[in-house]
This record gives structure tokens, sequence and C-alpha cells, in this order.
């Protein structure tokens, strides 16, 4: 009996305290055809890390495993607050680590010596850019498909579920250069239901998608990106080109003449 009412409790103070207490904001920030960055930025309210501090702990401990595995840094902005970065130099390293990150199926974390009996949801990712090379910038077809079905219920230590509805609250933030149009927004799970919401920010730069969990989420955007190997390079040609030029043009041929034979006295 006893249980049962601790049980109700938290139930009780997840539904009506806990409300919107996770922000979880992912993003894919690209510069140029060689830089970019995936961000990952985590808001906590106070009344989660109070509510189930072990669930915290161990979800921060295993996500900078993640991190230092992909050469990326994780920073504690405050005691509710997480950024994470994780560099990437091309559209297939992008790809390779956005979906090694995003499994966390696929990922074995050190064996502590305290076992653990808290059971963290399961999602998985498929991230996919295709990328054209137009010589002075790259075209890039960005698809994502997020599989949040797991994050319908959340478990706690004492097996209790939670509906995450109330407690998360989730983005994808693209940022690019020179902006972003967005294709076909909608969920797999449900063709039928409401798109995902989608803003566009900073004159098309930024577009966030408003993620919808207990749901397969997919979404698509084109893009481009300057290229700065092939500037660099068709401007290596125009260079040459023009000394090449210049130098014809300032030193005039000099015909050579051959010296006359002396005769004899």
């Amino acid at each position: 009996m006893i249980k049962i009412i601790k049980q109700l409790t938290l139930v009780f103070c997840a539904i009506f305290l806990l409300s919107g207490c996770v922000r979880y904001d992912v993003g894919v920030e690209f510069q140029d055809q060689t830089h970019g960055q995936i961000v990952q930025k985590i808001q906590l309210g106070e009344q989660l890390t109070s509510f189930s501090h072990d669930v915290v702990d161990e979800w921060i401990s295993t996500m900078e495993q993640q991190v230092k595995q992909l050469k990326g840094k994780t920073k504690r902005l405050s005691k509710q607050e997480i950024l994470v970065t994780i560099p990437f130099y091309n559209g297939q390293d992008l790809e390779k680590k956005f979906n090694q990150f995003f499994n966390p199926a696929e990922f074995k974390p050190k064996k502590s010596k305290k076992q653990s009996t808290i059971e963290l949801p399961q999602f998985s990712s498929n991230f996919n850019v295709k990328q054209n090379n137009f010589i002075f910038a790259l075209r890039n077809h960005l698809s994502l498909e997020l599989d949040l079905r797991s994050l319908s219920l959340l478990s706690t230590s004492d097996n209790v579920l939670i509906s995450s509805g109330n407690l998360l609250e989730l983005q994808f933030v693209l940022t690019t250069p020179w902006g972003a149009t967005v294709i076909n927004p909608v969920s797999l799970s449900d063709p039928s239901s409401e798109p995902l919401l989608v803003n566009v920010e900073s004159n098309g730069k930024q577009v966030i998608w408003t993620l919808k969990p207990g749901e397969i989420n997919h979404l698509e955007a084109m893009f481009w990106v300057p290229s700065p190997i092939g500037i660099g390079t068709v401007l290596i040609i125009i260079v040459t080109a023009l000394g090449i030029y210049l130098k014809s043009s300032t030193y005039p041929k000099i015909k050579t003449e051959q010296p006359p034979i002396p005769t004899k006295v």
C-alpha cells in the first residue's frame, strides 16, 4: 500500500510539477564546405534535477563518453544547462558522427562499478546528406528521420511510466550561411497528422523544426554552402593567367640577331 501511494505521488508530481522541464535543442551549423559543428543544448528544469537526480547524472555521464569519442566537447553552463559541440569537416563526416551520436542503442558505455537500475529511453536516427559540387558552392540535400516513439513514456527508477508530452520540448535547428528551403515537414508515423511546426529566422539562414515525442519525425531541407577549395582553385588559375599576360605584355619578345662576320684585310 505504501509503495502504491509513493508511485501515485511520483506520477502526480511528474504531471503537475514537471511541465516543460526539459528543453532539448539539436542543431547543425554549416559554415562552408569543410567547416561546421553539431550543437546540442539541453536545459533541465530544477524540478527534474531534484525529482530524478540519478537519471540525470547517468544521462550526462553517458553523453560525455559519446562526445569524447567523437572529438567533441561538453560544457556545463549551469546546473541545469549543458552545451555539446561536435565538429565535422565534410558532409560524410557529419553524417557519420550524427548517426553515431544519436543512436544510443549502438553505443556501449564503459561499465561502472555500481550497477544501475535506471532504464534510459532508446531512440534512433537516420541522417543523410547528399552533396553536389558546383565548383564555387555545394548544393546540400539534408534529410533526417528521428524515431522518438520510445519517448512517449519515460520510466523512472521505481518503474513509474510518465507521459513525455508535457516533459520534453524538442527542436532541430539548421543554420546555413545562405539560407535553406524546407521540404516536406511531416511525421511518418501518422501522415494524416499535422506537419511539424517550422520557424524560419535570420532571413532564412536558420530553420527550426519542433519535434514530436512519441512519433517518427521526418524533415528535409535544401541549401547551398560556399566551397573554399573550389573558390581558391579558380583564384589561383586567374592569378596565374593574369601574371602570364602581364609578363608577356610588359616584356615584348626580343629578336636575336646574328653578329656580323668580321672581314679579313
